[in-house]
């Protein structure tokens, strides 16, 4: 027996404009999907945890924390992630994902742009990271190079420090979004520092100069311990950013259907190819998104449990507010007395 958990972030459309989004999609198979399941549920989220729903789930679901819809729901990643980059963290240290990014002043507040926007190179990144890096160390807090939007900082005496993700703090008043905790000041003022090293620094001239915005700050969050996991051998990922892709195993950072149903073993997927259309608020993208993912994901996904090559498909769709959790089977797609139609993506 295999079950294939398909983890779709954005996948559920934006509350406000459902009903003409659902009335252009032409997704069948996700309609199938959808509407002849053996369970199906929807989770509310506390948005006050400062992570995205997706976020946490897949925190609970790797067994890095509790229960996405708890109270204490965090998303500890940075330690795997690490060693997903060929870094090996130290027994006992904590680490914490460190960001470049670019962050906006605007009339009323502060705002952080996507980082997937930052069109940040290796080479310039390298040079950044190189600049800050004394700076860090003479702190006592390491800097470490993963990919051009992923780096990381050892800070052990910083577990107080609670932090948001950086998709849930993206064009959101960064002002309820920084961190806070008994070392927020520290925080702040390290950040600050490598703000005025940055500023002005050759790399930033050059991509004003081609147009591009400068790099002129970090985001930190995902602090974690080590622990002796290694990546995670169920997971598979799919257009996912430097730091999700490094906690999956090489062979297994760009997903696909039908070698996954071949191998016949349980399977955790997470395509995060909708995230940065939903967040930008792109919904003409963002159907092309879920056209190409039925074409590509849902219909062969279909064909599969009907011929018995996938036992059960459970999908997670998430928005903003909550994820939406279904299962459904080959006994499940027998119920022909149940209409197919995507009108559960509404209820959420």
């Amino acid at each position: 027996m295999n079950q294939l958990t398909l983890a779709l972030p954005f996948a559920l459309p934006h509350a406000a404009l459902a009903g003409d989004l659902i009335k252009a999609l032409q997704t069948p198979a996700l309609a199938a999907l959808l509407s002849r399941t053996s369970s199906s549920s929807l989770h509310e989220f506390d948005g006050t945890t400062r992570l995205l729903p997706h976020e946490a789930w897949l925190a609970h679901a790797l067994a890095l924390a509790p229960a996405a819809g708890s109270d204490d729901a965090a998303a500890p990643f940075a330690a795997a992630s690490m060693r997903g980059f060929g870094l090996v963290p130290e027994p006992g240290a904590r680490y914490f994902l460190i960001h470049p990014v670019h962050i906006e002043i605007t009339r009323k507040h502060l705002a952080m742009d996507d980082m997937r926007q930052l069109q940040l190179s290796e080479a310039d990144s390298r040079t950044l990271f190189e600049l800050v890096r004394p700076y860090f160390d003479g702190l006592g807090q390491p800097l470490y190079f993963g990919d051009a939007h992923t780096w990381f900082m050892r800070a052990d005496e910083w577990s107080d420090l609670r932090c948001a993700s950086p998709d849930a703090a993206a064009s959101q008043n960064l002002a309820d979004w920084m961190p806070d905790g008994e070392h927020a000041r520290a925080s702040r003022r390290l950040q600050n520092e490598v703000q005025m090293l940055w500023h002005e620094h050759p790399v930033n001239q050059a991509r004003e100069a081609r147009g591009l915005k400068t790099v002129n700050g970090y985001w930190l969050w995902g602090a974690a311990k080590h622990q002796l996991a290694t990546c995670a051998h169920a997971l598979h990922v799919s257009a996912a950013p430097g730091w999700l892709s490094a906690l999956a195993e090489p062979s297994r950072r760009d997903a696909d259907p039908a070698a996954i149903i071949a191998g016949q073993a349980d399977a955790l997927v997470v395509h995060a190819g909708l995230l940065e259309s939903a967040m930008a608020q792109d919904w003409g993208n963002w159907l092309a998104q879920m056209q190409a993912l039925e074409q590509h994901w849902f219909a062969p996904l279909l064909s599969a449990l009907k011929d018995g090559r996938l036992d059960r498909l459970r999908l997670v769709l998430s928005h903003r507010d909550g994820w939406l959790d279904c299962s459904t089977s080959r006994n499940a797609q027998r119920k022909f007395w149940r209409a197919h139609t995507l009108n559960t993506l509404s209820s959420s």
